[in-house]
């Protein structure tokens, strides 16, 4: 089983998750940033969950603290929060994903299974100026640093892009290939912002008028 970090405070919730989620991972469960930080030292892990309202170190700095250290074990932020502004809060401090609660376990799951997939050979892959990309992995390979998780919907965008890299795509066309109905252009907007910040910030390049295309990376 894969080793997975629960940092959770609530009394009733951190439990039935470490329970429930025991079925499928090695799990272990810490109620704060400070005794995740002395566990993570010393146990290495394939994925955490991480509160966004923990006691003392709030979740998302904590994250932000890992992600300056230059530890890319991929991170799943758990909230109560699920406004637009709180999401690119916890993605911004170096969050994979972004579960809001209430939640169905089944979800989690498949969230946790996207961030730990291994690329096994199967799909294609896409080189951008040194980075290698692969949508079946929902990963991405840096030039610099390693292995980069991707959300389901960045990975959906990012196909999307690399897959007719000479074209720019407006961003109702990419809101209508990649965003659930309802969404608006903003949402587009957002998500360039979240690769580019997991990326390098010419992977993705804006046409001013038009819409976004593929960068054209050194």
């Amino acid at each position: 089983m894969l080793r997975l970090l629960i940092v959770e405070d609530d009394p009733r919730l951190g439990p039935i998750m470490r329970d429930v989620l025991a079925a499928n991972w090695d799990v272990e469960l810490v109620t704060s940033a400070e005794e995740a930080e002395r566990l993570a030292t010393v146990t290495p892990f394939d994925v955490m969950i991480v509160d966004r309202g923990l006691p003392g170190l709030r979740g998302e700095q904590w994250v932000r603290d890992l992600r300056r250290r230059r530890v890319q074990t991929p991170v799943l932020i758990l909230t109560a929060l699920g406004e637009l502004h709180d999401r690119v809060e916890g993605l911004d401090a170096g969050a994979n994903d972004y579960l809001v609660k209430p939640f169905e376990f089944e979800e989690l799951n498949a969230r946790l299974r996207a961030l730990t997939r291994r690329y096994d050979g199967a799909g294609p892959r896409y080189d951008i100026g040194g980075w290698e990309f692969s949508p079946e992995d929902q990963r991405i390979e840096s030039p610099y640093e390693g292995s980069v998780a991707l959300t389901s919907t960045e990975t959906a965008l990012l196909t999307v892009l690399a897959a007719e890299p000479g074209r720019t795509f407006s961003r109702e066309e990419l809101l209508g290939r990649v965003f659930a109905q309802g969404e608006s252009e903003t949402t587009v907007e957002t998500y360039v912002h979240y690769l580019r910040r997991k990326t390098d910030k010419d992977l993705i390049e804006t046409v001013r008028g038009r819409g976004y295309r593929l960068g054209r990376l050194a």
